[in-house]
């Protein structure tokens, strides 16, 4: 019997982005009168898109197990054999055009490539953003280590995960099938260090917490994400968060990731009614907590001047090394725009704090 939960999460959001991690687990067993059939045409009839080009990249690419090894694409299944597929959700027959794009590069070894990744930067081609990426970068980079490289022979990077464009911080590339495949299980099995840092309007009553709603397409605005309590629509997502520090008006916090959805914070802070600050999609771009009286409204404005994105950076990644089985952690400084918006709350908390000692 199958046990399809995860086809009908697929199913739900097919054709569009709908996670931050771009590896899905799908897991399968035959049935007792099972006949012999090659395992590509198998699950082509089973996963919701899937081209039989695809099944066999994964395959190749140690992406899928039968009974807890891989197998090559000309192997049939049989009888109560257990499946599971870790399929590539990221956009299909996209070129990668190379382009001289500075990167900063924080780690890299043969087996994978550690980006700190500015706001405003695209991770990987698609529409309305077929240049300018990441992955554009990556290319160009890849090409001067081997010239020989043509556009058609450059690989796929191994993109196992992907941030926002207006967010800042780490992202990890796999420079290998083995290291593409071995972070993808991580990712899934959520084993993956994940910690940011946001500002977020108003002053969080808790010190810390959990956020549970599942999080998915708002089913009006399918631009935007929306959170779901009930569980009655999109995927499990789970945030937890620490404050920081308070600044009366707004208060930054670190949220850790224990699953990743597409802008999964941004709607779990908005759900228990903290937006990010400076955030145009979800309410975070207008004053939220304050009085408006001019002043304050003139200096809020100067914040967003100088943050005109999400106040959100991907500050820490942490992870399994694919090769040397070593645990690996990286931690990146907030970028200036961060920087610069919560020393100004806090000179501008001071400052109130003193008149009202006054």
């Amino acid at each position: 019997m199958e046990d399809n939960d995860n086809i009908t999460n697929k199913a739900t959001d097919t054709g569009t982005e709908t996670s931050e991690e771009l590896y899905e687990r799908f897991s399968f067993k035959t049935d007792k009168g099972q006949e012999p059939l090659r395992i590509d045409k198998y699950l082509m009839n089973r996963i919701e898109g899937a081209t039989r080009n695809k099944l066999q990249q994964a395959i190749n690419s140690g992406l899928v197990l039968v009974n807890g090894k891989e197998v090559r694409p000309n192997y049939k299944i049989k009888a109560l054999d257990e499946i599971i597929i870790y399929s590539d959700m990221s956009p299909e027959d996209t070129d990668v055009v190379p382009e001289n794009i500075p990167l900063n590069i924080v780690y890299e070894d043969a087996d994978l490539m550690l980006i700190n990744k500015p706001a405003g930067m695209v991770v990987h081609p698609g529409s309305g953003n077929y240049t300018g990426t990441l992955l554009n970068g990556v290319a160009w980079y890849l090409q001067q280590q081997q010239p020989g490289l043509t556009e058609e022979s450059l690989p796929r990077f191994g993109l196992v995960h992907r941030i926002d464009k207006n967010t800042s911080g780490l992202l990890v590339l796999a420079k290998t099938d083995k290291a593409m495949r071995h972070l993808a299980k991580q990712f899934y099995d959520h084993t993956i260090k994940r910690q940011y840092l946001a500002l977020v309007w108003g002053d969080v009553e808790e010190d810390k917490g959990t956020i549970v709603a599942h999080v998915g397409r708002h089913l009006r605005f399918r631009k935007l994400f929306e959170a779901y309590p009930e569980g009655d629509h999109g995927k499990e997502a789970i945030t937890h968060y620490k404050v920081m520090e308070r600044f009366n008006y707004v208060t930054l916090v670190q949220c850790i990731l224990e699953t990743g959805r597409t802008h999964q914070i941004r709607v779990h802070m908005k759900h228990i009614g903290h937006p990010l600050f400076s955030d145009d999609f979800y309410g975070g771009d207008k004053i939220v907590k304050g009085t408006v009286y001019a002043k304050y409204k003139q200096f809020v404005e100067n914040c967003f001047a100088i943050c005109p994105r999400q106040a959100l950076h991907a500050k820490t990644l942490g992870f399994i090394h694919p090769t040397t089985g070593e645990e690996m952690n990286f931690d990146t400084e907030l970028p200036s725009d961060m920087e610069q918006v919560i020393e100004k709350w806090r000179k501008y908390v001071g400052t109130i704090g003193n008149r009202m000692e006054v």
